[in-house]
């Protein structure tokens, strides 16, 4: 069940807020887990279980990891708990997420001296990437005394399974909700008032334009290596930045806002990406809750910058073939995860990390940081890395082959238009989301003109879910 889809628009999320509206406030947290439940049961059939099962282990675990003033929990007893649960999580991710690649790697070894090894093939659940990281963040964060563990299993279960961000995130530390948790808000009505706009944003972002920009950009990326020219390549690498950005950043908005329509408020996940001036401060705003939780949970733990230099780039280093490979099991992700570490260490060794004073070196370097985030981003969406690097090939060296007849076809007057005009919105001086216009400005003319564009927008989105010209989102698959 999709935010885009029918059966959540029409019917599942006017049912869940029309339950946190009429029933008694202290019911909201028990309203939002089952409701929950049965959002992720309807896209994970039996995997369904498998939640249940580690939200099991980490809810029992959790009071026995609160720090002990009196002794009855030695220090020594709590952390080999600790890394117990920790490791049944990321058992749990890695058998089903990497399984069947690491057998593939195997089998393809095996079968240089003549062996034959079996291959895996396990279903991905939904969200488990996401809903691991949760279970981790919970356990860390008592064990390190940052918060209380929940003795209410509902409102554990209110925190994993919240259904805005049980699929693709934000990646909510539990310190950053653990106090809103108990809170049964008695203005809802205003918190409604105040989520629905940024989730009516989010869904035009992922329908208008994310999803109108997916034909052209698949054909673009499947076109065979003897037909990439240096226009399909372009095409498709700018049309895959500017699809990625608004389909995951829109599935963000809808989720900050479902979680304020619920009366949680739930961190950002985006700071306009691609107008950093750096790699290093591009992920300060691309994806922040997953840079967060690697660097709290990885980057710090492992030492962070404390050590000396040597160090400091073996830890970067490790934390980004992590999140390379943590959004994926496939070679693309981990060459994408070592491309970035690589970009940072580099700044970082020559100094290059910080912002730069003069203006026309600040415009010159937002050029060469986007053009080196579109060049990662080949890796990320190629299916494999000899396609990316033939891609790459292309873009560095131009012709005049101009598209094929599939590109063509694909590449649609409004199609053509949405893409200058999603490209055109990351140069603007206001938000790059929608512009000067969506932003909270506070004069009249400004406001109610924000709303006549969102009120038309919105209603366009409405007519392409329903006619059924909606996609799945991007981060679906991790």
């Amino acid at each position: 069940m999709s935010f885009v889809s029918p059966l959540f628009l029409w019917y599942f999320m006017p049912a869940v807020l029309l339950a946190v509206l009429v029933l008694p406030r202290g019911w909201r947290n028990g309203v939002v887990a089952v409701g929950s439940l049965i959002f992720y049961a309807t896209g994970a059939g039996s995997f369904t279980l498998l939640l249940l099962a580690c939200m099991v282990v980490n809810f029992a675990a959790g009071p026995a990891l609160e720090p002990d003033d009196w002794g009855m929990r030695p220090a020594k007893w709590r952390r080999w708990l600790l890394i117990g649960v920790v490791s049944f999580d990321l058992a749990i991710l890695v058998i089903w997420k990497y399984a069947g690649f690491a057998t593939e790697q195997i089998a393809a070894f095996a079968g240089l001296f003549g062996g034959d090894f079996p291959i895996a093939e396990l279903a991905l659940p939904i969200g488990i990437s996401f809903f691991t990281f949760h279970h981790i963040s919970y356990v860390v964060d008592i064990y390190r005394g940052e918060r209380p563990a929940l003795r209410d299993p509902v409102s554990f279960g209110t925190y994993i399974s919240m259904f805005p961000q049980l699929a693709a995130g934000p990646i909510v530390r539990y310190r950053e909700i653990a106090d809103q948790l108990p809170q049964h808000r008695r203005h809802r009505l205003d918190d409604i008032a105040a989520g629905f706009p940024r989730f009516a944003l989010g869904l035009c972002k992922k329908a208008i334009i994310a999803d109108s920009l997916a034909p052209m950009v698949d054909a673009c990326f499947s076109t065979p290596a003897d037909e990439m020219t240096f226009a399909i390549a372009w095409l498709g690498a700018i049309g895959y930045t500017l699809q990625l950005y608004f389909d995951f950043s829109g599935y963000s908005d809808m989720a900050i806002g479902l979680g304020r329509m619920l009366g949680f408020r739930l961190p950002e996940n985006f700071a306009r990406p691609y107008s950093s001036v750096t790699i290093t401060e591009f992920w300060r705003r691309w994806h922040m809750s997953l840079s967060r939780w690697f660097r709290d949970y990885v980057y710090i733990p492992l030492g962070g910058n404390r050590f000396g230099a040597a160090k400091t780039y073996r830890n970067l280093s490790v934390v980004f073939v992590l999140t390379g490979f943590w959004h994926g099991a496939a070679w693309t992700f981990v060459v994408w995860g070592v491309y970035h570490g690589a970009l940072l260490i580099i700044e970082r060794a020559f100094g290059w990390d910080a912002t730069p004073e003069e203006r026309h070196e600040r415009i010159a370097r937002r050029a060469l940081t986007l053009l080196l985030v579109v060049f990662g981003w080949v890796f990320f969406r190629a299916a494999d890395v000899g396609d990316a690097l033939t891609m790459l090939g292309h873009m560095l060296v131009p012709d005049f082959a101009g598209l094929t007849d599939v590109v063509a076809t694909a590449l649609t007057n409004q199609r053509l238009v949405l893409l200058l005009g999603a490209a055109a919105i990351f140069f603007l001086p206001a938000h790059p989301v929608a512009g000067p216009l969506l932003e909270s400005a506070r004069s009249k003319p400004a406001a109610a003109l924000r709303v006549g564009v969102m009120t038309v927008g919105l209603a366009y989105a409405a007519i392409l879910v329903a006619t059924g010209t909606f996609s799945p989102f991007l981060y679906y698959q991790f």
